[in-house]
């Protein structure tokens, strides 16, 4: 019986094993102890912050600060859920996941966001009625100092939180950073309302800064939903593109007449990628598939190992003549008019007939 069908076209068999890549998995080790550092930082350091908000809610009764309190109790239990998430991402591709199981922290994104929502409308319950029923406050002062204090480490671990996310490429990260980053905004507009209430001694303001203070988290938690969506139906990442797209302008080669069908998305610390190279049509099997490894390196090197990538090698034929750039080519029938600008654009258009209507005649 023949190792390989008759039918498998060499195209095929050359994408397979470029597709085999035991070394891409797990994700490189210092990436991996820095997200699980920096959201186990986070979880602790949210936990000490919650019982600090509550301790100065319990001193001064101040509705403005329980909704301050409550978002708290959603940073940590989000801290938590993304550090499951980040350790569930990190596991190897399997016969049941055989992509990886990256995109569980577009999960976790999105449920952050859901709970972002539902402490808003906690929020807003609890400052129209304080609006509507204003009560005195004591130990204000101490209160504001607690608070100031809480809302300084918040801004310190949410800057971090969401540099690592960016680095590391930890949807979770970012997530779990913008969403304590949207905490400092609550703590500093909730300072700002009750420094209001010191000095007017007009407790109303308590319940407008509280219900001002629901009104943006509930814009942070639709965001972060929106980009968990986004994730999870491989939406188009631009930014991703444009930076594939500026690497294979800057590396490009005379033999790589053009690049057509583009796609590429994140998935936890990975990144896939797939696209047609158009090759001249004369090469040898070794000779293509020696192209589509300097390629894959390329990738590699640029995205540290973090990639996952399928090419499919595209025959030249007489069209591609005038965007080829090789001009001691024997297979050439027209001049070079004018070569293709690589760019986000050119690259991710399908621009390439089906093969079996492309005509591969000397």
């Amino acid at each position: 019986m023949p190792l390989f069908r008759k039918d498998f076209h060499p195209e095929v068999l050359i994408r397979l094993k470029l597709n085999a890549k035991p070394n891409s998995y797990p994700p490189e080790r210092s990436q991996y102890k820095l997200r699980i550092t920096a959201i186990a930082f986070s979880f602790a350091i949210g936990l000490i912050l919650m019982l600090v908000k509550f301790y100065a809610w319990f001193l001064t009764g101040s509705s403005a600060i329980l909704s301050d309190a409550l978002e708290s109790i959603i940073n940590v239990v989000a801290a938590a859920f993304a550090m499951g998430s980040i350790l569930l991402a990190a596991k190897p591709p399997d016969e049941s996941h055989p992509y990886g199981h990256g995109k569980i922290e577009f999960f976790s994104a999105g449920f952050e966001g859901a709970l972002i929502i539902l402490a808003a409308i906690g929020i807003f319950h609890t400052g129209i009625s304080r609006m509507l029923n204003p009560q005195p406050l004591s130990y204000l002062k101490e209160g504001l100092y607690l608070l100031a204090a809480a809302g300084i480490i918040n801004l310190i671990l949410g800057i971090q939180l969401v540099r690592t996310g960016e680095k590391t490429r930890s949807l979770a990260l970012y997530a779990d950073g913008k969403h304590i980053l949207t905490d400092v905004y609550t703590s500093g507009g909730v300072l700002i309302g009750l420094v209001m209430v010191k000095l007017t001694g007009w407790y109303q303001f308590d319940g407008i800064i509280a219900s001002a203070a629901g009104l943006n988290i509930l814009i942070s938690g639709g965001k972060l939903i929106r980009r968990a969506f986004a994730g999870l139906m491989d939406e188009s990442d631009p930014d991703l593109l444009q930076q594939i797209s500026t690497l294979f302008a800057e590396r490009r080669k005379d033999i790589w007449i053009d690049i057509h069908q583009l796609r590429a998305f994140s998935s936890g610390n990975q990144i896939h990628i797939d696209f047609h190279l158009i090759l001249p049509r004369n090469l040898s099997l070794e000779e293509a598939h020696r192209e589509a490894k300097i390629m894959e390196k390329i990738i590699d090197d640029h995205f540290h190992g973090e990639t996952n990538v399928l090419i499919h090698m595209d025959p030249c034929t007489i069209q591609d003549c005038p965007i080829c750039s090789r001009n001691l080519c024997k297979l050439r029938q027209t001049r070079t008019e004018s070569v293709i600008d690589w760019n986000r654009k050119t690259l991710t258009a399908n621009k390439k007939k089906p093969f079996h209507e492309q005509s591969n005649s000397t």
